[in-house]
């Protein structure tokens, strides 16, 4: 008896169905890393910081959110597929309290960029940026599906 597998639209659709729902539920534990804000832990920030440029200020600011979500930051090499990345911009005014964060580009999992944000609100206030006034910088947010995260600016790599 000669026997072969019949590939119906039905068939078709069923196994695509099937595929899909296994790829949504083994999402869903990463999800939940990223349904409320870890609180920040209160330091004693820096007073002022010596930066006179964006990019002086972005490690300044990168030190003080690695302060305040110290538990959060992933020790090591990053992984080398990330949950998500986002490019945040963050404006800080002239005492270091947090003015503005716009997503400039929103990760792939469309979590995350609510999480970060809700994140460098709550780290505030910043280094003043005294030699500045004000200062706008952006960073980049590599995440792991942990919940834990690494800045661009002290990043340790990836593997």
């Amino acid at each position: 008896m000669n026997t072969h597998l019949v590939s119906t639209p039905r068939a078709r659709f069923t196994g695509l169905a099937a595929l899909a729902l296994a790829a949504a539920l083994s999402a869903a534990p990463a999800f939940a890393q990223f349904k409320s804000v870890p609180p920040a832990q209160k330091t004693k920030a820096t007073v002022v910081s010596s930066a006179t440029n964006d990019k002086e200020y972005r490690r300044d600011g990168a030190r003080h959110l690695y302060k305040a979500y110290a538990k959060h930051i992933h020790k090591g090499k990053m992984p080398p597929l990330l949950y998500g990345i986002a490019i945040i911009e963050t404006e800080i005014g002239s005492r270091g309290e947090v003015q503005n964060v716009r997503v400039v580009r929103q990760p792939a999992a469309a979590e995350v960029a609510p999480w970060a944000v809700q994140m460098i609100k709550a780290a505030g206030p910043f280094p003043a940026p005294t030699k500045m006034g004000s200062v706008r910088y952006t960073e980049i947010w590599l995440v792991d599906k942990s919940g834990r995260f690494q800045l661009d600016t002290l990043t340790e790599g990836q593997r």
